[in-house]
């Protein structure tokens, strides 16, 4: 049992930084919510509408949140679930964002 806490724990943790973006950056019209760190500068010049940009981003990193939120009820369920799901989110799960990510600049690039 101790090893599905210890589990369920470090997927909570790997989510909270996206549900803290995702719930406290959304709103912001100064700093565009950045795909990785350190882009930050780079985005600001590159796009044309940072509110909207950060809205389709908190959307997307609330989904990522709670890909890692399943991961961890998976893993109190059986700690194999969690294991297959911590393995989906960290190999397909951040192409998809990165893809996602990618569009969303597209979209509001200059």
């Amino acid at each position: 049992m101790l090893e599905r806490i210890v589990m369920c724990v470090c997927c909570i943790m790997c989510s909270i930084p996206f549900l803290i973006f995702s719930l406290f950056d959304k709103d912001s019209g100064l700093t565009p919510i950045p795909f990785w760190s350190g882009s930050e500068n780079n985005l600001k010049k590159q796009l044309k509408d940072i509110k909207g940009y950060n809205a389709e981003m908190a959307i997307i990193y609330k989904k990522y949140a709670m890909a890692f939120g399943a991961a961890a009820i998976g893993s109190l369920i059986y700690p194999l679930i969690g294991i297959v799901t911590l393995v989906f989110n960290c190999t397909v799960g951040i192409y998809l964002v990165y893809k996602k990510y990618k569009l969303i600049v597209k979209r509001y690039s200059i």
